[in-house]
């Protein structure tokens, strides 16, 4: 099997924060019969790397006897500077284990090592990138099910003797792959966080609730494929599915929810964060109030409040203020980034008082064309040049 990063991206947009994001390519193809697989990830990290690996080879049904990637960072690296021996990372060496595989990296500036998947990347380009790359795709798991519908195209299309790259595997190639093991290759990492004053630990840009006695406290937490699990020394305090995708989610039980927020020490709670946005202004506490009736629990967006009324207002009142009046004129969505952009515009005391108020109807006004429900404009409308 031949591994490999396409050289183009796709772009996935996520419709609330309005933030665009690359998605690169991952391919894999079988030399002999050209079977190709191929998804799309968020980042291309070591652990997304491995990750794909694994779902190609549970896609192809079973483990060929060498793989062949090319020199990426997340294959190989040099054991000292100037070297021009490569070895293979220790997480990739312990997928080789686990699948009973030999990695044999392709040499450098050698693309005939690896040929067949330079033609896959080729078709990938066209087939996968060129068709999906004119439409929006807001979550990667959207994006991945429009490449694995036009992957299968792809293994479905005959060659000049009439024969699919399926038909060949499934005659031919098959047979010669060895078993997959029983458990799927799984990665763990461990890291030491502590539990924020809303209750919820951040690891991987992702939010997964504590009960929250634990505000305050470090914990360990384990990192697996699918499961997000947190100690307390050795005892097992939660377990909770692992989040991908967009960053920010949260992930909160219902039974690590405090009754009374407001009568917990250390805690932050919808009056306390209300209370200090007062402080600002008016602009600035509807602000601090969307972004907490946009979250299902509302303790989702208390860190997104401290970030706000913590990290921009040290800018000053006044300007966090004015920006705050700014994103409810234009009707944008409240969040920290939207806000960090607008308060950049804002570069003096002297523009604070530039911003209209957020009732403003600055829309010519409309005559009504007696008791009918049709507005007509008169002639004044049309007087002013623009």
């Amino acid at each position: 099997m031949q591994v490999d990063w396409a050289g183009q991206t796709l772009t996935v947009t996520d419709l609330f924060t309005r933030k665009p994001s690359k998605a690169y390519l991952f391919a894999a193809v079988l030399p002999y019969s050209g079977l190709v697989f191929a998804r799309a990830s968020l980042t291309m990290n070591l652990q997304a790397w491995i990750e794909l690996h694994v779902q190609a080879l549970e896609y192809f049904g079973g483990v060929p006897q060498l793989l062949i990637p090319d020199n990426a960072k997340t294959a190989t690296y040099r054991p000292t500077r100037g070297d021009r021996q490569r070895v293979l990372t220790d997480r990739y060496s312990q997928l080789a284990s686990h699948y009973g595989i030999a990695i044999v990296p392709a040499r450098v500036k050698r693309p005939t090592d690896k040929a067949a998947i330079e033609r896959a990347v080729q078709t990938a380009n066209t087939r996968i990138i060129g068709y999906l790359s004119s439409e929006l795709w807001s979550t990667i798991d959207e994006l991945n099910a429009a490449i694995a519908a036009q992957v299968e195209e792809i293994n479905d299309l005959k060659n000049p003797q009439g024969i699919t790259k399926r038909e060949i595997f499934a005659a031919d190639e098959r047979s010669h792959l060895g078993s997959l093991p029983e458990q799927r290759f799984t990665q763990v990492t461990w890291k030491q966080v502590k539990v924020g004053r809303n209750y919820h630990i951040t690891t991987d840009y992702q939010h997964y609730s504590v009960p929250y006695r634990l505000a305050g406290q470090s914990l360990k937490v384990r990192l697996t494929d699918l499961r997000v699990t947190l100690f307390d020394k050795e005892h097992v305090v939660c377990e909770h599915p692992r989040k991908y995708g967009r960053k920010g989610q949260y992930s909160t039980l219902s039974e690590h929810v405090p009754p009374v927020h407001r009568n917990i020490a250390n805690l932050w709670s919808r009056a306390w964060f209300l209370d200090r946005a007062q402080g600002f202004g008016p602009a600035t506490s509807m602000v601090i109030a969307q972004v907490l009736d946009r979250h299902a629990v509302e303790a989702q967006g208390y860190l997104d409040c401290q970030n706000i009324l913590d990290s921009l207002g040290r800018k000053g009142k006044a300007r966090l203020e004015a920006a705050c009046q700014q994103v409810l004129n234009i009707n944008a969505v409240p969040t920290y980034t939207t806000l960090k952009r607008v308060l950049g515009t804002i570069t003096s005391d002297n523009q604070v008082q530039e911003a209209p108020p957020a009732a403003l109807n600055t829309l010519k006004p409309e005559v009504t064309n007696g008791d009918q429900d049709v507005f007509v404009r008169d002639g004044s409308y049309y007087s002013e040049e623009f």
